[in-house]
Parts: C-alpha cells; sequence; structure tokens
C-alpha cells in the first residue's frame, strides 16, 4: 500500500481529532516523510503534546494571524524546498462551553475569529462552496479539494456525549483521504465517505 502523501500539514495537532491524525499517521506501515504538526499555542498547556514518533515538524500557525500563516508556509517551503506539500488538514477551532450568561465578549470573538474566520476566511455556510470552489480552481494543477465531517466525536468539543471514538474517527478520515479521486474533489464527504448534502 503507498503511502497516504509525502509531506502532511495537520493544523490543532495539540489535542482531539488532529493529534490523533498526527499519531495514526505517524504510526501507519507507510508514514509520510514529513508531518508538520501545528498548534495555535505551542507554549500553552497542551502545546507540548509529544507524539513520540520522530516525524513530526512543526511550525506555528495561528489561523486568524495572516502573519503567523505566513510565517508558517515559509517554514515548511523551506523545510521541504522545492518538494511542495502534499496533504494540508485543516483541523483547528476552539469550543465554549460557557453559557449566554457567562460567555463574555473576548472568548466570544475568540471563538468567531478561529472557527469562522480563520478557515479560508468564511463562514461555516461558505465553506462548502469554497471548496467547490477551490476545487475547480486548482483541477487543472491536479490538487483535490474536499471538506471531511469528522462525526460526532468525543474530544473537548464534542464532549464525552459523543457516539464516535476520536480513534474511530480518525481511522475513517484517513481511509477517505487514501481512496480519494479527482472525480470526489469539491465534495462534502462524512468521515466513513459518504456525500453529505449541503
Amino acid at each position: 500500500m503507498a503511502a497516504l502523501a509525502r509531506s502532511v500539514l495537520v493544523t490543532g495537532s495539540n489535542r482531539g481529532i488532529g493529534l490523533e491524525l498526527v499519531r495514526q499517521l505517524a504510526a501507519s506501515p507507510r508514514p509520510p516523510q514529513h508531518i508538520f504538526a501545528t498548534c495555535r499555542d505551542p507554549e500553552g498547556p497542551r502545546g507540548k503534546v509529544s507524539v513520540g514518533t520522530g516525524h513530526g515538524d512543526g511550525p506555528e500557525p495561528d489561523t486568524v494571524n495572516l502573519p503567523s500563516v505566513r510565517g508558517a508556509v515559509g517554514a515548511v517551503g523551506s523545510h521541504l524546498k522545492d518538494q511542495g506539500l502534499n496533504l494540508l488538514i485543516n483541523n483547528a477551532g476552539v469550543a465554549s462551553h460557557a453559557t449566554l450568561r457567562s460567555l463574555d465578549s473576548q472568548e466570544m470573538l475568540t471563538v468567531f475569529a478561529t472557527n469562522v474566520v480563520g478557515p479560508l476566511q468564511v463562514t461555516k455556510a461558505a465553506q462548502n462552496m469554497v471548496t467547490r470552489c477551490l476545487a475547480a480552481e486548482l483541477q487543472d494543477k491536479g490538487i483535490l479539494c474536499v471538506a471531511i465531517h469528522p462525526g460526532w466525536v468525543k474530544t473537548d468539543m464534542g464532549t464525552e456525549k459523543a457516539p464516535l471514538r476520536v480513534e474511530q474517527s480518525v481511522r475513517g478520515i484517513l481511509t477517505v483521504l487514501g481512496s480519494l479521486s479527482q472525480d470526489a474533489s469539491g465534495a462534502f464527504l462524512d468521515w466513513e465517505g459518504n456525500c453529505l448534502p449541503w
């Protein structure tokens, strides 16, 4: 079986789905040569999580800070030279478990900026259209673009009430990524590879 990709960058890799993506990629029979595991605050309490693989590299992009994103692009580019990045998994997100009474304006702005503005600078409602537009625009370059719903997963964001374990979701996501063809580019899929309406 061929490797999923030669080089992979995973955002939000300090916990939950992102961390499990890095773990499973590194533990795969044919792991990527380069895994760039990134998170918003590598010096924070959860930023020092180690997967113990030796495969990880880590630029530090903050998805809502354009200079930070450009710095990460430069770091990855200088590391890979002319090889280019093969797979970007844009996974970063934050949750707030505050109630409307306890939610302050700064927390609301942080959640909004990370989850809505950060990913491609659009609302979540427009994300699928952006995926389709990028897929059409990048088709001639052989670049596939898909949006994958991980399911309701037991993570800090999904809570313990979620029915799906993070290991199951990520195993499914990686299987879906490994089976993609140009025909799927622009699609909105779930972690099992089913097309979702939008």
